[in-house]
This record gives C-alpha cells, sequence and structure tokens, in this order.
C-alpha cells in the first residue's frame, strides 16, 4: 500500500526537538527525509540523557524515526557542492538553525530558488518578526512567551510550565501541516515558498482560550468558571493561573481517589456537566441539590464550584480511579483517570492502536516510543527505528549521481 507522502523527498537539517518532530511525522507519511549531521557528532540529542553507554539517547531515537543520515561539512567547498545537488533534487528543507545560519551558509532563500524554484523552505524561530526575532529560544522559553507559564498552576504560587513540550513538539507539528499545505498549493502554482513557524506563535495558538479570557475579563472584571470567583478571591487586569479548572464552559476538577496518600497518581479528572447534573447528584448520594435552588442550575452552582468538588471527592476517596471511573462511565459523567507515564506505557490499547510501539535497535536493543498520533485508513504507519549517525550516506550520494570514485574522494577529503 502507498504512503500519503510517497515521492517528496525531505532535506532535513533540524536538530534537537522541534524540527525533528516535524520531519518525523513527514516520515511516518511516507516522505524520504534525508537528515544531515556533521561527520563525528550528528545531532546534539544523540549524546543527551544516555540511558545505554555508547548508544543514541532515547531522547535522539523518539525523534528520528523512519529517517536517513548522511554525514556533510558544508563548510567546505565540495560539501556545498553536494547540498546544491540535494536542494536540486529534494521537495522541501527543514531547518530550525539558529536566526541567519542559513544566509551565512550562503544559502539564502534567493541562491535557494536559483537552484530549485520548487523548494519549500520550512524554518522554525523562537519568535516571529519584531524585537525578539534574534533570540535563541528553548521549550520553557517558548512555553513563557507564548502565554503558556503565566496561565499555568495555582494563584497562590509562581507561573509553571508544562510537561508537555508545546514549545517545540507543538510547533513542529504547526510546520508540518505548513509543509504539507505549500506542497499542496505548489500543484497550481508550479512555486515553492518560505514556511515559518515561531515557538511563540505555536504555544499562543494552543492556548487562545487564554487570550479569549482576557477579552472577557477586560469586559466583565470576573470569570466565573474559574475557581477564584468561588473562592471570592479579586481578580486582576490579567488572566489569572486557574489551577485544575477545565478553561472551557464545562466545570473541572481534580479529584484524589482511594490510595492518594501514596500514589501520586491516584487521582480522576472530573466534570460537572449539566446535562448529566441529576446522574452525579445521584451517584454521590446528594439527590437533594437536585432541586436545591442553590444547586440546581449551572449559574446556581458556579459561587458554590468548590464544595461541590470537594463533596464529590469524598465520594471518589473510597474507590481507585478505574472503579470510578466504570460508575461513572455508565451514567456519561465525563471524566477521565490521571494515567502515570508507566500506566501508559504499559496499556494494551495504546499498543493494539500503534500509538505507543517497540521498536528494536542495533546498539541499544528494544525500546519503547510513541508512534504516529495521526492515523489514516489508505496510509498504515509504520515505525521504523532511527539511523545511525552517517548510517545512509554512500546509499543518499549514489542515488544522486555520485560515483564510487567521487564517494571515496569526499571520504578521503573528510567532507562526509
Amino acid at each position: 500500500m502507498s504512503k500519503a507522502l510517497d515521492g517528496v523527498r525531505i532535506l532535513d537539517f533540524t536538530h534537537v526537538q522541534s524540527g525533528p518532530t516535524c520531519t518525523q511525522l513527514l516520515a511516518w507519511f511516507g516522505a524520504d527525509v534525508i537528515k544531515v549531521e556533521r561527520a563525528g557528532e550528528g545531532d546534539a540529542t544523540r549524546g543527551q540523557l544516555r540511558d545505554v553507554p555508547d548508544a543514541d539517547s532515547l531522547y535522539f531515537t523518539m525523534l528520528n524515526h523512519n529517517k536517513r543520515s548522511i554525514t556533510l561539512d558544508t563548510k567546505k567547498q565540495a560539501g556545498k557542492e553536494v547540498l546544491e545537488t540535494l536542494i536540486k533534487q529534494c521537495d522541501v528543507l527543514v531547518e530550525n538553525f539558529a536566526p541567519g545560519a542559513l544566509d551565512r551558509m550562503g544559502f539564502t532563500w534567493e541562491r535557494i530558488q536559483e537552484l530549485n524554484p520548487r523548494m519549500v523552505v520550512a524554518s522554525v524561530k523562537g519568535f516571529g518578526p519584531g524585537p525578539y526575532e534574534d533570540c535563541k529560544v528553548y521549550e520553557n522559553v517558548a512555553q513563557c512567551a507564548g502565554g503558556s507559564a503565566s496561565t499555568t498552576g495555582f494563584d497562590d504560587g509562581p507561573p509553571l510550565v508544562t510537561g508537555a513540550q508545546i514549545g517545540d513538539s507543538g510547533t513542529g507539528l504547526h510546520l508540518a501541516l505548513g509543509i504539507v499545505t505549500a506542497l499542496y498549493q505548489r500543484n497550481s502554482t508550479g512555486r515553492g515558498q518560505k514556511v515559518l513557524t515561531a515557538m511563540q506563535d505555536a504555544v499562543l495558538n494552543l492556548c487562545r482560550v487564554k487570550l479569549r479570557d482576557q477579552q472577557r475579563l477586560e469586559h466583565t472584571g470576573v470569570m466565573e468558571e474559574y475557581p477564584q470567583f468561588s473562592d471570592g478571591r479579586k481578580f486582576g487586569d490579567a488572566v489569572p493561573r486557574a489551577g485544575n479548572a477545565s478553561g472551557g464552559g464545562q466545570p473541572g476538577w481534580i479529584l484524589k481517589c482511594k490510595g492518594w496518600e501514596s500514589d501520586p497518581n491516584a487521582y480522576i479528572y472530573f466534570i460537572a456537566q449539566a446535562p448529566v447534573w441529576k446522574s452525579i447528584c445521584q451517584v454521590i448520594g446528594r439527590e437533594e441539590w437536585i432541586t436545591d435552588p442553590d444547586y440546581a442550575t449551572p449559574r446556581a452552582r458556579l459561587p458554590r464550584l468548590m464544595t461541590i468538588f470537594a463533596t464529590v471527592e469524598e465520594w471518589t476517596k473510597t474507590m481507585t480511579k478505574f472503579e470510578a471511573m466504570d460508575i461513572l462511565n455508565k451514567y456519561d459523567i465525563p471524566c477521565g483517570p490521571i494515567l502515570s507515564m508507566k500506566e501508559i506505557a504499559e496499556e494494551p490499547s495504546l499498543r493494539k492502536t500503534g500509538t505507543v510501539v517497540e521498536v528494536d535497535h542495533p546498539k541499544r536493543g528494544k525500546y519503547l516510543t510513541v508512534g504516529n498520533p495521526i492515523k489514516l485508513s489508505d496510509s498504515p504507519t509504520e515505525v521504523t527505528r532511527s539511523p545511525l549517525l552517517g548510517e545512509h550516506t554512500e546509499e543518499v550520494l549514489t542515488q544522486l549521481g555520485y560515483s564510487e570514485q567521487q564517494i571515496a574522494a569526499l571520504r578521503e577529503e573528510r567532507v562526509i
């Protein structure tokens, strides 16, 4: 069966996380992704956070599946010539260098267009055009600059970054969509174009409900679904941290379950959804709330949400999170267990769908990794291991038209 991106060749000049997330996703969909690395060094993450001596780290392997690796010294003239050949024969160049690095290599947008006017050049940067566009940005910086940190955590504590890599991986996902869109437009225009995703922009896009709340706060001075409202605390002039509030129109909170004293993940997320309020009251044994004017309507419940959640928690603490799930689901009451990474790794259903897969590596052995989160019915994803450093150099150069003698000469000159 053919893949969705069969025939698309990607020149991958990315490293660490944001760019590799993007190119791995394209590789999962069938694109031929050629990862260009420095000889003897490679992507910095190959050696970061190692858990197996002398083997590529999980940081690298889990971001570079289904790719081919070549080593190339682009500072040497012969290396630049190889790169020019690659540009001529590839459809997309993806990079997440520091601002201006590609230009300093001699490969400006204009030069790339001369070599291949159909090429799409996709870039990850920390900030878009503006006062900070030359700043170097990492995951947590992006979360802070994009509005996530200021709205995460509890109101009486400091801003918090989230464990979800919304700055790096979130930006990579946005960039992948931009690339596919540019390739689609190329079908009608015949031209490539530049695709830019700034990490700040990607984080803000994922935090759009907080920008919504900022405007609501300016108009009303309060936001009734935030816990500050039911606690009687005053709102400031910016969206506050909302603890475990849902961030939407359905009030929710994280509640303790049986074993919480010793298990840091013995919790369940519970949503007091209006259509199932009667069922909630019946399940927790508070039937009087069904008709009590202080609790009977969503608006009446807003100032009492924390009292409601505390009462529900007395019920959830009598059973495990999975026992509570089984009961609540029978009544269509929205809820979800707080799953640890250990529980996720051992969940059979995630293995069955390919969301979590086991991969065999020649140096580190078998390991678990995240599979393609996007499932296509006519383009199933097979997750193959990440490449060893320079593993495909000769293979790729041969496909580009280099002879054995030319490849040997490049190796002698330490270009590859």
